[in-house]
This record gives C-alpha cells, structure tokens and sequence, in this order.
C-alpha cells in the first residue's frame, strides 16, 4: 500500500500538477488520484480511496479563489483550518450555518467528538502556512461581491475558498489519517471574468508547494 495519497479535484488540474509532483510522489511511495469536484463527490471518492489505499497520510492540492487581499494570485498556501459555508439553514443575509443551529456535522461515536463548521487540519509550522490559515469551502463559488461579503460575515477569518477541503478533511478525520491543504490562488473570489485569473501561476506555486511538504 503506498504511503502516501495525494488528491486533486480535477482532471484538469492532474494533468498540470502531475507532471512537476511525479518523482516527489514516487520517492515518497504515493500515488495521485482525483477526488472529483465539489464537496459532496469528494468526500464520497476520498473515503473510497482511503479504504482502497489505506495511506498513511493525505495531501489536497488544487486552486482557490481569494476572498481577500491577503493571498495574491499566482501564490499557494498550506491552510490548517477548514470551514464549510452552505451548510444549515436559509440563504443570503439569512443564512444560519450549522454550529448555529445547534447541529455538529459529525460526532464520532467512539471518542464522542463533534466536529462543526470548522477542522483543524495541518500543523502551523507546515512550509507555505500561516498561523491560523483558514480555507473556506462552498457549495458553489461566489458570483459577486455580495457573495464574498455573505460569507466574510460568518467566516471573518476566511481567506480563501475552495469546493472540496472540509469534506476530503472530514472523511480523512474519520479515517484517523492526516492530511495537508495545500491551494493556488488562482482568482479573486466574485470575479468570474477568467481573463483576470491566473491558474497556471496558481498551479505551479501549489505544485512547488506540495513538492516541499512531500520532501519533509
């Protein structure tokens, strides 16, 4: 079984990601799969291949979108901390989130630990982090500003958003194997306009990035 499982949401981003990460994923006795794009798939496909594989740690690497000016396109980031947005109840300034509502997403029957809106993933001396990074993942990606203000008023400590971490970090919590979240900006968050992003600069910093974490 390899020692390590590194995921991306998208064939799109394996094609580009795979070719720089190979020789790091295969000193590291690893292997790279997909885990489809979005929360509900992913999350499904990380606990396949966590059965499958049986790694003894993960690594998610793809792009985000900035919600602030924080992160500049074309960098990457490891995030130890993940927070789900759309999950709960209502929608616009109504949204309540689901520690809101008094509901724990998961709590694991054997150790009685609830976990709600927010995982805590990688440790905050993982090269590319900052103290407290927090990934924010969505259902959809934000189509305007309103949108990166809705979700800035729930999550204020949000800086980037993605659509497959909390989910990948909770199946892998389930399964009691660490992971890292590594992401390339790629856009600002609310800007649909493609011409202002950068995915290549995005993919190549989180492709450095994850060659880093691999080599320690």
């Amino acid at each position: 079984m390899p020692k390590l499982l590194v995921l991306v949401p998208t064939d799109f981003e394996l094609q580009k990601l795979q070719p720089p990460l190979a020789d790091s994923v295969k000193r590291a006795d690893g292997v790279m799969r997909t885990c489809g794009f979005g929360p509900i798939v992913a999350g499904i496909r990380t606990t396949q291949l966590l059965a499958l594989y049986e790694p003894r740690a993960v690594i998610l690497v793809g792009i985000a979108g900035a919600l602030g000016p924080q992160l500049p396109i074309g960098t990457a980031t490891v995030f130890s901390r993940i927070a789900c947005y759309g999950i709960g109840a209502g929608s616009g300034s109504d949204f309540e989130t689901a520690s809101e509502l008094g509901w724990p997403q998961w709590t694991d029957p054997e150790f009685g630990q609830s976990f709600g809106d927010v995982i805590e993933t990688a440790v905050e001396s993982d090269p590319g982090g900052s103290p407290g990074s927090m990934l924010l993942t969505v259902c959809a990606a934000a189509g305007s500003t309103e949108d990166v203000a809705l979700r800035l008023n729930k999550f204020p400590h949000a800086v980037a958003e993605d659509m497959e971490a909390f989910s990948v970090a909770l199946a892998c919590r389930m399964a009691r194997i660490p992971l890292t979240v590594i992401r390339g900006i790629s856009n600002m968050a609310g800007d649909r306009d493609k011409t202002n992003w950068n995915v290549a600069a995005a993919l190549e910093a989180a492709a450095e990035l994850a060659a880093l974490r691999i080599s320690l």
